[in-house]
């Protein structure tokens, strides 16, 4: 005779083997990060020339630098940071500090919007980790910079300065990632210029920045005198109507930065559903790493961007804090871009890919620049990753980036209302 047991319990047994079997995915952390110190430290040793960067690999295979005003020299100073964050060994807080010192005089760049991918990647989390008040005022004085690019007749922060004959105010998608420093400064200082500022901006692009489908432009161009919409095109994606896919990566982790800051419902709307969108696109592989667009034919090349699958987890897991009803989902779908990183299809066995951490990342295919090839953005948000991934399971493990130290002043509440 078959045994009978209760309904309920069945399906409670029932709900609860799923969710266990949902939310566990392999996450080898402890592996891939011996991996990356491995890389970071003989990156850390290599001889450049004074003042430059590692940020890639160039076309003749040899280790492509860069000097302090690219967009993207904060990111193996932020990488060498997050590695003294894993570990608390004083060797990697020494190479982030001598790796970091070159920045300084950024902090006066009022040419370019990316202050926070260059500035608080590095000076940021080195204040968050060692509250050195000389950081402080860098980061202080670089949102001072950033916010001069703010126009009140658009209600944006200009991207690029260059391109004038083709666009007249161009602002790209890859902004909304410099916003987290300008609610920094306003929580540091109680300044609320900041806030809205940030706040403003990040309305400005959920107005003009998507389709119907969620997905986004990649450059959003506005008339100066209007404030209105001139053209939506891409720059760097296969297609002005293409979803470019670091493009959407760039998007969820800037609006859950953006709600996490502000509380309002439509940017966590907006990151979810950018979420949804990346998750759910017929062309995502089944490994999650994305092609380098969502709408790139198969043929002649499509390669993968690495890059956008280490942005997309990283954002993911800090996107499933504030979803109680999609957290399994996200997490999954994170662990699962993790897990894929960190196998060897994309993690570098150590003394190969110019010591860069990750393989296969496209920079900018439309201009023959950087495809399938490492790229340090993807290397910091890997390993910023496997940190979220790791507080997952343990709170108490390790801090990152979007939590504040003790004694960090709140937003104050009279910052914090409605656009």
């Amino acid at each position: 005779m078959r045994p009978r047991f209760p309904k309920t319990s069945l399906l409670l047994g029932l709900a609860l083997g799923l969710a266990a079997f949902r939310t566990e995915v392999a996450v080898p952390v402890k592996a891939a990060l011996q991996t990356a110190q491995t890389h970071l430290a003989t990156l850390a040793q290599t001889k450049m020339p004074p003042g430059r960067y590692p940020r890639s690999t160039a076309k003749d295979g040899s280790l492509a630098t860069v000097e302090s005003p690219d967009w993207t020299s904060g990111f193996f100073p932020g990488s060498l940071w997050l590695m003294y964050d894993y570990t608390r060994d004083k060797k990697w807080e020494k190479l982030a500090r001598q790796w970091t010192a070159d920045l300084k005089k950024e902090q006066f760049n009022t040419g370019t919007h990316d202050l926070g991918f260059m500035l608080f990647c590095s000076f940021g989390n080195g204040y968050r980790l060692t509250r050195d008040p000389e950081y402080k005022r860098i980061i202080l004085q670089g949102s001072k910079s950033l916010i001069t690019r703010f126009n009140p007749k658009t209600g944006t922060i200009r991207s690029w300065d260059h391109g004038r004959d083709v666009w007249q105010y161009p602002v790209i998608i890859d902004n909304m990632m410099n916003l987290e420093m300008l609610y920094w400064a306003t929580r540091q200082t109680g300044d609320s210029s900041y806030y809205r500022i940030a706040t403003t901006h990040a309305l400005n692009t959920l107005k003009n920045h998507f389709r119907s489908d969620h997905s986004s432009y990649h450059v959003v161009d506005y008339d100066t005198l209007t404030g209105q919409v001139r053209q939506r095109v891409t720059h760097q994606g296969y297609a002005d109507a293409s979803a470019w896919a670091r493009g959407q990566a760039w998007g969820l982790y800037g609006f859950t930065v953006a709600y996490r800051e502000t509380q309002d419902p439509r940017f966590l709307r907006q990151a979810q559903a950018i979420a949804d969108f990346f998750l759910n696109h017929k062309s995502l592989p089944s490994d999650k790493v994305p092609y380098w667009d969502f709408d790139a034919p198969a043929q002649p090349r499509r390669p993968r961007d690495a890059s956008a699958a280490a942005i997309a987890a990283s954002g993911l897991l800090e996107l499933s804090r504030y979803s109680p009803g999609k957290k399994v989902a996200y997490e999954q779908a994170a662990g699962q871009m993790l897990s894929s990183l960190a196998s060897p299809a994309y993690l570098a066995k150590p003394n190969t890919n110019n010591s860069f951490i990750l393989m296969h990342s496209t920079g900018h295919l439309p201009h023959n620049s950087e495809i399938d090839v490492p790229i340090n953005y993807a290397d910091y948000y890997f390993i910023e990753g496997l940190l979220r991934w790791n507080q997952r399971t343990d709170p108490k493990k390790i801090r990152v980036p979007e939590v504040q130290p003790k004694g960090e002043q709140p937003l104050r509440k009279e910052n914090i209302k409605k656009f």
